[in-house]
Parts: C-alpha cells; structure tokens; sequence
C-alpha cells in the first residue's frame, strides 16, 4: 500500500485528497499544511507550502511514494528540483517549466515562438511609458503583473481612472512585488478551463471546467482566483475541444521540450472561445483551483494510478 503527500490547504488540495482516497492504492495520505476540512480524509502537517527543507525531510521520514504539488508558490520555489534531486517521485514541473505560469512574459514569447494563439501584448516596467501607451487603446485593456499574485495580478480596465489605478499598484506601489506589467488587447468571449496530465510529448486531458472570475452581478467586478466553477462546459463543441487540445495544449507540451524545459505535471490552459477562434488567456503550472473541485468528482479512473503512471 501507498503513501501520498499532498502539498497545499486550500479546496483544490481537499479534492485531491478525497479523490486519492478512493485509490485502491493508497492506504494515507498526508496534507501540508492542510485544513480543518481535509482533516476527515487525510492527516494535516503544520509544515508551510513553501518549506521545501522540511517538506523533503517529512518526505523522507515517512517513506511517502507519490506526493502531489497543489499551489503555485511551492512550484516556484523549486519543491520539484529539490525532491527530484533526492530520489522522491513528485508530480509537479520543476523551476524552469513552471515558469509557464510564474512568469507571463516568458509564456507569451513561448506562444508567440511556436504560433500559439493569443492576445497581442506589450511588456512594460515604467509607469509613464505604460499608460501612455494604454491611452493609444481602445477599453477596456488588460494589464497583468509578470509574475506570482494569487489570481489576483489581472486587471481588465474599463476605464482611463482603472488603467491609472493597476499601473500605480504594479509599477509604482509594487503592491505584487518588483516585477513588470503587461498590457494585451482585450479578448470578448467564454472562458473556459482546460487542464492535461502531462509529461514531455505526452498529453492527457481531463474533463472541461468553466469557473467564475468576476466579482459583482453581471461580472462587473474586479478578478478574483476564482469563486467557484462547474463541469462539463456545454458551449465547448467536439471541435472545440479538438483544436484546444492540438493546437494549443499539445503544441505548448512540444514547445516546451523544444526549448529545453520539458513539462510534467499539470498543464492549466486558460482558454477563451471568440469570435476568431479558440485563444490562450493564461496558462497554469498546477491543478486549477476551483476548477479541480468540479473535474476530479468526475474522475472514474484511479487518480494516484493515473499520476504515478503520468
């Protein structure tokens, strides 16, 4: 029988932990740092997600054969180098491929590069030049903060007083920390979520999720991390799904081993259907949260089977 460690606390690690309970496999599961929720399926340890020492260690104590990375800042922290290196089997990208997420500017070029469909965009690190460069675009306009912010670094401003607003905490407040600011047209359409097991060349897809966003009624309200999600999404067509998957999934997976960062783990593409086609929003480096408290209900197929295979 199997020992798990799930690195995380929030809903996206609880459906982890409850959809590895029903493995055949495994007989525990550890969550760290976990919640009060997640403690009727699994034992919570107070080690932080970002403690890649301690996190190796309790690893190594108790002999665990698979654990599962649930949040961003453990991937960018390099928790995939540090137990790869160790000889422990981890499901996450390692540094250089989380990257894909951890930094916009690199994802953008990856997709630019390889002919990935996405918003045009510009990269930008002083304020000045930013928003006088806003002013020569129709709103709304999308701004993002190049780098880690919890869901939270993207602005669509509908407004002049709403571009002023993000350019002042990114460039300026550096309320997200020092990084850059990117501004992309704005894309009119559904969004959807599309998240693959991959490894290398090699791309599974789960099930689609759409999640909610925007704050306010009528989503007139600022982005949020997500606020809850459902599956399956029914505006996605057999088509749809196909070109997603071809054009856009598969061809990232294959960029990504062409540029010398091969992918494993899970491969989040933040996808929207317009007009003109499907396009990339944003790609993730890691189970979506909340879309994976909608997709792995669904999962018939034995998860920690399906990860140690992947």
């Amino acid at each position: 029988m199997k020992t798990v460690l799930i690195v995380g606390s929030g809903g996206r690690c609880h459906a982890l932990a409850e959809a590895l309970s029903r493995s055949s496999e495994v007989s525990k599961i550890y969550v760290a740092p976990g919640n009060a929720g997640i403690a009727g399926k699994a034992e919570c340890v107070p080690i932080s997600e970002t403690d890649i020492a301690a996190l190796q260690s309790f690893a190594i104590a108790h002999a665990v054969n698979l654990t599962v990375v649930g949040p961003e800042t453990a991937l960018a922290a390099g928790i995939a180098d540090a137990f790869t290196a160790a000889g422990l089997p981890v499901f996450a990208p390692n540094k250089a491929a989380a990257r894909i997420e951890t930094s916009k500017e690199f994802a953008k070029a990856l997709m630019q590069k390889y002919d990935i469909p996405t918003a045009t965009y510009r990269l930008f690190d002083d304020y000045d030049t930013a928003f006088n460069y806003c002013l020569t675009l129709p709103v709304p306009v999308v701004i993002k903060y190049d780098g880690l912010a919890a869901g939270k670094g993207v602005v669509v401003a509908r407004t002049r007083e709403e571009v002023d607003s993000a350019l002042i905490a990114m460039l300026k407040e550096k309320r997200f920390g020092h990084g850059r600011a990117l501004i992309e047209k704005f894309l009119c359409g559904e969004e959807f979520s599309f998240m693959c097991l991959v490894n290398g060349r090699n791309v599974y897809p789960l099930a689609l999720a759409q999640d909610h966003k925007r704050a306010f009624d009528g989503d007139m309200g600022p982005n949020t991390g997500g606020m809850g999600a459902y599956s399956p999404v029914p505006f996605i067509t057999d088509a749809d799904h196909t070109f997603a998957l071809k054009r856009i999934m598969q061809k990232t997976a294959d960029a990504m081993v062409d540029e010398g960062c091969p992918f494993c783990g899970v491969l989040y593409g933040g996808l929207i259907k317009t007009a003109d086609g499907i396009k990339v929003i944003e790609f993730n480096a890691r189970f979506g949260d909340p879309e994976t408290e909608v997709v792995l209900p669904r999962l018939t197929s034995d998860l920690f089977s399906i990860l140690t295979d992947v």
